[in-house]
């Protein structure tokens, strides 16, 4: 397929084609100052391989009416047309050509006929009148107002309803966020994160380490901790004291007045919280008798100790 080229040739015959034509970029009633406007010529059933000219249209601006667009050239339709006494079929083109003006000042403007060098012809097309108008103003009845603020619009109910549902949402999501790490938080130190009673959580705990095997050199650091470890968090809910922080020295210090606590039982206890220390801190290795010795003191202390609640319930049953 050949293509359609922009050539120079000697302007030779002139053809009246017609007249042109005028198109507002933001159509309206009137053409006003600082419109747009497309302003060309239309032509239809070109013969493939036409060789067409369109001369600059600068020389045509003035300071009043601008040029902002040169010549544009476009092929609207692609035509197949039977030649004459020929059953073959060859191509033509619908084209149109334009230029994009804008007038700044009031008034009739005379647009320049339009010529295009077609082949050996010259084709003009007829200038048309451009009549540009401003807006008219009252200067007797003119009153300078003051810059109104934005328009403001009620809202409605298809507006608010995303945003609250999008509100809970970002709420769930916290709330869920605060609560995962809490509940990473107890378990990577060791708080039990069940609801279940403190003396429950706690024999649930220390039933995890019944069995010789945790009595291996290699398993006694985790086994005096996860003894030790159930055994303060069930002080601290039972007796009240912030036994997870404290040393053994301070935690059995703070235990020392409680009643419902037999010394024997205080001290056997003591035993096995210092038998843990040494494992932990400094690398002793425990007796086959003192682990045998560590869980069922551990778990006799729990018992006996949530025993008294128990029948202290059982003795002023109104006050539960």
């Amino acid at each position: 397929m050949k293509i359609l080229t922009l050539i120079l040739a000697a302007l030779l015959e002139t053809v009246p084609a017609g007249p042109a034509w005028i198109k507002q970029l933001q159509p309206r009633d009137s053409i006003l100052i600082a419109d747009q406007i497309e302003y060309g010529f239309q032509l239809d059933s070109v013969p493939e391989g036409t060789s067409i000219l369109l001369f600059d249209y600068r020389e045509h601006a003035t300071d009043s009416l601008l040029l902002l667009r040169n010549w544009q050239l476009d092929t609207t339709a692609r035509l197949r047309v039977r030649q004459p006494g020929s059953k073959e079929r060859v191509r033509r083109y619908n084209l149109r050509g334009s230029v994009v003006i804008a007038p700044f000042e009031e008034g009739i403007y005379r647009l320049p006929d339009i010529r295009v060098l077609r082949d050996k012809d010259t084709l003009v097309f007829e200038g048309l009148d451009l009549d540009v108008k401003t807006m008219p103003v009252d200067t007797a009845t003119y009153q300078l107002h003051d810059i109104k603020g934005q328009m403001r619009y009620p809202l409605t109910a298809k507006e608010v309803v995303p945003w609250v549902m999008l509100l809970w949402l970002v709420a769930g999501l916290v709330a869920l966020t605060v609560c995962l790490v809490i509940i990473r938080r107890r378990r990577a130190d060791g708080t039990p994160v069940s609801r279940d009673p403190a003396y429950i959580v706690a024999l649930r705990e220390l039933d995890k380490w019944r069995g010789e095997k945790f009595w291996a050199a290699d398993k006694q650091k985790a086994y005096y901790s996860g003894i030790t470890d159930a055994l303060k968090f069930y002080i601290a809910d039972r007796f009240g004291v912030d036994a997870p922080e404290m040393t053994t020295a301070e935690l059995f210090d703070a235990l020392k007045g409680e009643k419902d606590l037999p010394a024997d039982l205080r001290e056997d206890l003591r035993g096995v919280f210092e038998c843990a220390d040494f494992v932990k801190f400094a690398k002793h290795v425990a007796s086959d008798e003192d682990n045998a010795r560590a869980l069922p003191t551990a778990v006799r202390f729990v018992t006996s100790t949530y025993q008294t609640v128990l029948e202290e319930e059982q003795k002023n049953p109104d006050e539960l």
